[in-house]
């Protein structure tokens, strides 16, 4: 029996094709402006991986910021659900998970099935998202993808005080213009993220065995700060990008199962 998960985030869609509870493949691409077609065209790349069908699949479930605007899934489950389940799959003695994704952040307390127990969200600023660190990369000039690696360069983390994008990017141009080194920069804006990211935190039950999943995941720069600021270490899975639809996929066997 083949299952399917598909989570559309505002940055990227994912999709993990499920044999049980054997991860048969996986897929990610941008979303871009047509949420509904990077949806269709993941799950689509998974199948041709996985060397199925759709006809095969007995059930798919659709998560993320565009599930509603699909229309090829059964159901549809919040990221919360399915972050949580992708995480306890994937490292089952795990009870607190921080989601960093494209545009918000959310921070999920899971019991021992891997079920909510509470969760905290900031879905009304980008500070610490992916979309943030996007932002700042181009106001320094710099990839995405060095962020991490740059800020391990540091050894005077600069000061940065703002996490709202519009006026910590301003404080960031100021910042270079002063003459400050860019490591320092960097190593500085990761820092305040992970200030904003444990006082959100803060307001759920939070275990010291600590996973992060979503993007951001994959920033080096981000994960140090987490540690230092929570005095943990944070574990980062194998494919962070893939807990949402690997929990879509989940429970997209398990209710199968119960029908």
């Amino acid at each position: 029996m083949y299952f399917a998960g598909v989570d559309i985030g505002s940055i990227t869609a994912k999709a993990v094709v499920l044999d049980n509870d054997t991860i048969l493949s996986t897929s990610l691409a941008r979303t871009g402006h047509d949420s509904r077609n990077a949806g269709r065209m993941v799950l689509e790349e998974a199948l041709g991986e996985a060397g199925i069908s759709e006809e095969d699949l007995a059930k798919v479930i659709a998560t993320g910021y565009g599930r509603l605007n699909v229309d090829f899934t059964d159901e549809k489950v919040t990221e919360i659900t399915c972050h949580a389940r992708g995480a306890h799959f994937s490292l089952p003695d795990v009870r607190t998970v921080i989601d960093l994704g494209g545009q918000d952040s959310k921070g999920i307390a899971i019991g021992d099935n891997g079920k909510v127990i509470d969760f905290v969200m900031n879905d009304k600023c980008a500070a610490g998202t992916g979309r943030f660190l996007e932002v700042m990369a181009a106001a320094l000039q710099v990839d995405l993808g060095d962020l991490g690696s740059i800020s391990r360069e540091s050894k005077d983390p600069a000061p940065i005080s703002s996490v709202c994008t519009v006026f910590a990017e301003s404080e960031v141009i100021s910042r270079v213009a002063e003459g400050v080194l860019k490591t320092d920069i960097i190593a500085g804006i990761h820092k305040a993220i992970a200030s904003r990211i444990f006082a959100m935190i803060s307001r759920i039950p939070v275990n010291e065995k600590i996973v992060m999943t979503g993007g951001v995941a994959r920033n080096s720069g981000v994960v140090d700060a987490l540690e230092e600021r929570f005095k943990t270490r944070i574990i980062v899975p194998g494919m962070p990008q893939h807990m949402g639809s690997l929990g879509a996929a989940i429970i997209a066997r398990e209710r199968s199962n119960e029908t």
